[in-house]
């Protein structure tokens, strides 16, 4: 059923779309899926940002207010008649009234996507999975297979699609739990490990909870080259233990909240413990970026902005057709 956009864009908070697909696909019906593949004259969403269209769901956003309107009739059109759609907003659109405020020129393309395709499938299985996947397609014929494994034919879109950022924090006050509750807001899968802590976890949704001693809880969590480890217990031994771990790992974030005049004693010991100079090299300390702030959501604001500009620095690039 066509219906209008919401008052409040609360849908495009989000920016995999994944869960939305899911969500479609388990309801048994199809979605119109956007995906922005151009952009020229810097537009405020990136290529390969995507929308999904529905009954009763709408998800993402490519301009801010600017054309996602007239992107939803075009979506609801695709789901009644099953043919793509290439929209171009800007210089060359055939609706010369819509314009993006920035003045960039973007084009769209819009694609139907039945509840069972064997594509989709795959792609939510890759993402519980945590596999990096290739979304293909021309609108009509489809593919999602491991990166480099095939090239998008003739008329066809790609998309990487890349595990969701995994964020462990290790600790227990109030900075540990305002790392832990802003990760957890701003879309990472996120998970607060006190060791021998209370066995109810902590009141703030969507958190994950661990009791366990650093390694056993990274174990039992997983840990890849998508995961963000922050430690801030302000306990030696528990911090030590905790870097032991996550240094020598895959994860591709090790920051530690601390002085740095401990910094040196803290390096020493983890030399002395058998740690790589290569490993230690990688650690992010004092933790955050450097916005001068003590208070618990300044740090946490600082730890989350700091995990995601290295994520976004190593992300790889979405390859439109």
């Amino acid at each position: 059923m066509r219906e209008p956009l919401p008052d409040w864009p609360l849908f495009g908070m989000t920016d995999d779309v994944r869960p939305a697909l899911a969500a479609t696909s388990a309801a048994g019906v199809p979605s119109a899926l956007a995906t922005l593949t151009k952009v020229e004259g810097g537009g405020p969403r990136p290529a390969g940002t995507q929308m999904v269209f529905a009954d009763g769901v709408t998800a993402g956003y490519f301009s801010g207010g600017c054309v996602e309107a007239d992107v939803a009739s075009h979506a609801w059109d695709c789901l009644s008649d099953g043919e793509p759609r290439r929209l171009v907003y800007g210089e060359g659109s055939p609706w010369p009234d819509i314009r993006l405020l920035c003045g960039a020129r973007i084009e769209i393309f819009v694609e139907k996507v039945e509840a069972d395709d064997p594509a989709l499938a795959a792609l939510l299985a890759a993402k519980a999975a945590r596999n990096s996947v290739v979304w293909i397609s021309d609108g009509h014929k489809r593919a999602c297979v491991a990166p480099g494994s095939a090239q998008a034919w003739d008329g066809a879109i790609s998309r990487r699609h890349d595990p969701v950022t995994r964020l462990v924090v290790f600790g227990s006050d109030p900075t540990a739990l305002a790392i832990a509750q802003l990760g957890a807001q701003s879309g990472l899968e996120t998970t607060l490990v006190r060791p021998k802590g209370p066995d109810s976890s902590p009141p703030i949704p969507g958190l994950g909870y661990r009791r366990e001693a650093p390694a056993a809880a990274l174990a039992a969590i997983g840990v890849d080259p998508w995961t963000a480890i922050a430690v801030a217990t302000h306990d030696l031994e528990t911090d030590q233990a905790a870097l032991r771990v996550a240094l020598p790992s895959p994860a591709s974030y090790v920051g530690l909240l601390g002085a740095r005049a401990r910094l040196p004693e803290r390096v020493a010991r983890l030399k002395a413990a058998g740690v790589t100079d290569a490993a230690i090299g990688r650690l992010h300390a004092p933790i955050g970026l450097p916005v001068g702030g003590k208070a618990p959501w300044e740090v946490a604001v600082s730890v989350i902005g700091e995990v995601m500009a290295e994520r976004l620095k190593a992300l790889a690039p979405v390859i439109p057709g």
